[in-house]
């Protein structure tokens, strides 16, 4: 590289205008290795990158391509987000390699063969704000390479043979005190003592008007042997002791397979941000990675807690920190510059060429850590913080490392490292409880076997137990780097009171994450200062988005967050922010309900709700997308309401999750809801919220087959939508009437339907007409009546597609197949429930689709298709058994085994 940026940038081969050979440069500097895009531009262009500066530099590295295309085999090639430089004739990695093995023998030839690659400046005819820090960097690399020359040929017993050399030397760098040592060993050896002595004398002198300062110990030393005529070191002492800071590897260590086998993967001049909550393990990950590979770094490992996080003190300034890297080398007290930057160029001087690892633990931010990167090519550091340290990633394309929890064999692992398996086996259940209530954080299940083994005699049932009462009380302790809350404590500390607050509401929403649209209403903010507080607590590790657009807290995060740190949110507060987010979990449901069955039952419940943000809700995909996200809170929102007793609340979230559940076949589901609903419905005193609840619980029966209960609650709804005088509900009664019966009495069943179309038609509502209309057809053709059944059925269908209700039509296609099969149609009865498939499909409506297959592959079956039908049926049964529907999943089995 050397080579081909000084001559060939010189003119032996045409590279072009400068900024093209700038990014021949920003490639060799970095050769072997991706640099981003990004990077490249900057390096470039500089302040004065513009926005064609992209498209441009992909013109200069078509054109790079060519021209060094037929130099010792380089390449430019293109990779994921960036270039990459390889080949032979790239001289910087000679010579840094050279200088790496000149440590294993033969240092003169290594570092002679290796500086003789330096042929002229580097970087030559090139200018530019990276450009000029560039060059200074690789003559710093190059004169730590000449020093080392100098020391191995001292060491060889050399002397006046570099007096010459020595002291052009010391002219140009008059206080560098390596070169002064060696210069006084050379005049020494060469007989002129009292030159040394008098060089000296003059050293001593500069460095106190200039810097105030005596010269080091090491120089010192020199002089006093000269003085006295003492034999001398081989060559001046000038390299520190190899630093050995890393703090020893952690006790017990489980899992992070996957974290480990990243950071082995990385080139040791990678930088790794390793992030994650306090608590999950990142110091640990780090020192495990570091010990494993300290052979790789013979020139010493460095360890620097930066405070980012501490419960008593500030963070660590970029200045301080670099002070005690500068001791760690041997840089005595009064030799460390006062200024951050000096201190920094100093130490990237010092680790120039050397092999080390630098662990920069619990960083606070991105400017914290960036004066502590050494500018060496041969270092790897390993950074870990509780924030994301997005600047790191970007600026430094730093290796971005998310820590998350230990799976629940890993947990296990570590209970039983340190525990003993015995005692683990003998109380199965409790161990099992005990690696949930952890949910996989580490420092849980280590204060947890703590307490289990300083009290012996407790049964681990009883530690369980103890955990379900009071969870952060258990995992708290005296000793902060011991407790759970203090840990998450010193997290908090560093975020601003807005944010704190926020953090607290998070922990007392409804469900296991959050939307967008609901942390909104829960914190009473706009979307844009929603978003930035989630970005933000996703930032310091207190949240995390496993799902793109949905945040979630860990449970013992949440914990901490309702048990501790809502107390400092006012009552009123949190009473105002889970009524604003039940409001928002009510409204959003009924409106994308509203889209998906556009021809719903009216609700029996007026609920006045306060101005809610919502998300639009444009088409069915989007509605039922929606459900999907947000079920398990919709949910644990209605059980919230409940508890707080909102019954309205509780008892509308039943009401707008019936679409869905019955489209994704969550009976069980729908039936919980509505249990839930009937409790808040005891406190509303309205007959006919009493009414609709008896019948949609009765609604809910019927999916699970439970025929005798379902009608016994739907005989209550008849009589209370009876009493009410409310004609829609009890026409929504007989038609639920009308499906109990279905299976059972299809006459029964057909006078029901008919008098629910009455009652439509006597208030006008031909919506509903249609769905009174294709129940009488299913009913018809039950009993037989086909002609009749088809009827209905067409009826029923111009009315579904009139209305564009789907559901309804996708319903109606699969009775006319039926009637179709049955009157021995075969091509007719397959292109039906193929059109009824194809729609179910489209809305997800997964039992009327395992329905629609099972019925088609009778038709195939008939046709003589028999594998096809075969395959249709296998597809019904693994819906049949993911939903857990046992009844049909072996009728299926039976129709596959004939």
């Amino acid at each position: 590289m050397l080579r081909l940026l000084g001559e060939v940038s010189a003119g032996a081969v045409d590279l072009g205008p400068p900024r093209q050979r700038c990014v021949l440069a920003a490639l060799a500097v970095d050769a072997g290795k991706v640099v981003p895009v990004d990077r490249l531009v900057d390096r470039v262009w500089g302040v004065d990158a513009a926005p064609r500066s992209r498209t441009t530099l992909h013109s200069y590295v078509s054109r790079l391509r060519r021209a060094v295309a037929g130099i010792g085999g380089l390449e430019i090639a293109h990779r994921s987000g960036g270039y990459v430089l390889t080949g032979d004739a790239i001289d910087l990695l000679r010579f840094q390699d050279l200088r790496a093995r000149a440590r294993d023998g033969d240092a003169i030839g290594k570092l002679s063969e290796a500086l003789a690659l330096w042929r002229a400046e580097a970087l030559t005819g090139l200018d530019g704000e990276w450009v000029r820090e560039e060059r200074d960097r690789l003559e710093q690399e190059r004169l730590a390479a000449s020093n080392e020359l100098v020391d191995a040929r001292l060491a060889a017993g050399e002397g006046g043979e570099l007096v010459a050399e020595l002291s052009a030397r010391v002219a140009r760098n008059p206080l560098n005190e390596r070169v002064a040592g060696q210069y006084l060993v050379a005049l020494h050896r060469s007989g002129r003592s009292i030159d040394a002595l008098e060089h000296y004398r003059q050293v001593r002198e500069r460095l106190l008007a200039e810097l105030g300062a005596e010269p080091s110990a090491a120089l010192r030393e020199l002089h006093q042997r000269i003085l006295v005529g003492d034999p001398l070191p081989a060559a001046a002492r000038t390299i520190p002791v190899v630093p050995r800071q890393l703090p020893s590897e952690p006790a017990t260590f489980v899992g992070r397979r996957d974290e480990l086998d990243r950071l082995d993967a990385t080139r040791t001049t990678a930088v790794s941000a390793i992030a994650g909550t306090g608590g999950i393990g990142k110091t640990s990950l780090a020192l495990r990675w570091a010990h494993r590979h300290a052979g790789r770094f013979p020139d010493g490992q460095l360890f620097v807690d930066l405070r980012g996080f501490s419960p008593t003190e500030e963070p660590m300034t970029a200045g301080e920190a670099l002070g005690g890297l500068l001791h760690a080398l041997s840089v005595e007290p009064g030799r460390i510059p006062a200024c951050t930057q000096d201190r920094a160029a100093l130490f990237r001087s010092l680790v120039a060429g050397r092999r080390m690892v630098l662990v920069l633990d619990n960083a606070a931010c991105t400017d914290q850590v960036v004066p502590l990167l050494p500018g060496n090519d041969l270092c790897a550091v390993i950074i870990t913080s509780r924030n994301r340290l997005p600047g790191l990633i970007t600026r430094q394309a730093a290796q971005h490392l998310l820590l998350s929890e230990l799976t629940e064999a890993e947990a296990r692992a570590l209970l039983t490292d340190r525990l003993g398996a015995g005692r683990l086996e003998a109380e199965p259940v409790a161990t099992d409880r005990l690696i949930a209530v952890c949910g996989g954080f580490p420092l849980a299940l280590s204060i947890v076997a703590a307490h289990a083994q300083m009290r012996q005699g407790l049964p681990l049932a009883t530690l369980a137990a103890e955990l379900d009462e009071a969870v952060i009380d258990v995992l708290d302790s005296e000793e902060p780097s011991a407790s759970l809350p203090a840990v998450l404590s010193w997290s908090l500390r560093a975020l601003c009171p807005r944010l704190r607050d926020a953090f607290a509401l998070l922990g007392i929403a409804p469900g296991p994450d959050i939307g967008l649209a609901a942390a909104v209403n829960l914190l009473g903010v706009a979307p844009a200062q929603a978003r930035q507080a989630l970005r933000a607590l996703e930032e310091a590790s207190l949240l995390h988005q496993d799902v793109p657009g949905r945040w979630r807290m860990h449970d013992l995060v949440r914990a901490y967050a309702t048990t501790v740190v809502a107390r400092a949110v006012p009552e009123p507060v949190r009473e105002d922010a889970s009524r604003r987010v039940l409001d928002h979990y009510v409204q959003a449901a009924r409106v994308a309900e509203e889209v998906m069955d556009q021809i719903c039952f009216p609700s029996p419940l007026d609920h006045v709700t306060r101005d809610v943000h919502l998300d639009p809700v444009p088409d069915d995909a989007t509605a039922q997308a929606w459900f999907e996200a947000e079920f398990a809170c919709l949910v644990a929102a209605q059980q919230s309401a409940l508890d707080q007793r909102r019954y309205a609340v509780t008892w509308l979230l039943a009401w707008h999750l019936h679409t869905f559940t019955v489209r994704r076949g969550l009976v069980r589901a729908r039936l919980t809801t509505w249990r839930l609903a009937a409790e808040a419905a005891g406190h509303l005193d309205d007959p006919a919220v009493l009414a609709n609840t008896e019948r949609m619980t009765g609604v809910a029966h019927i999916s699970l087959g439970h025929h005798e209960i379902a009608v016994e609650h739907l005989h209550r709804a008849l009589a209370l939508a009876e009493h009410c005088d409310d004609t829609v509900h009890l026409a929504g009664v007989h038609y639920s009437l009308g499906v109990a019966w279905g299976q059972q009495d299809p006459r029964q069943a057909l006078t029901h339907a008919r008098q629910a179309l009455e009652l439509y038609r006597a208030v006008g509502e031909p919506r509903w007409e249609a769905r009174a209309l294709a129940q009488m057809g299913w009913h018809a053709a039950a009993l037989g009546r086909l002609d009749a059944a088809r009827g209905y059925s067409r009826l029923a269908l111009t009315g579904h597609r009139r209305h564009g209700f789907r559901t309804g039509e996708a319903a109606v296609l699969t009775c006319l197949g039926l009637i179709a099969h049955r009157r021995g149609h075969y091509e007719e009865s397959a292109r039906y429930y193929e059109e009824s498939i194809a729609v179910v499909r489209e809305l997800g409506h997964l039992l009327g689709l395992a329905d629609g297959l099972e019925r088609l592959g009778h038709t195939l079956v008939a046709l003589g298709r028999h594998s096809c039908g075969e395959a249709v049926w296998r597809e019904a049964l693994g819906i049949y058994l993911h939903r857990g529907m046992k009844a049909e999943a072996e009728r299926v089995h039976h129709l596959l085994a004939r």
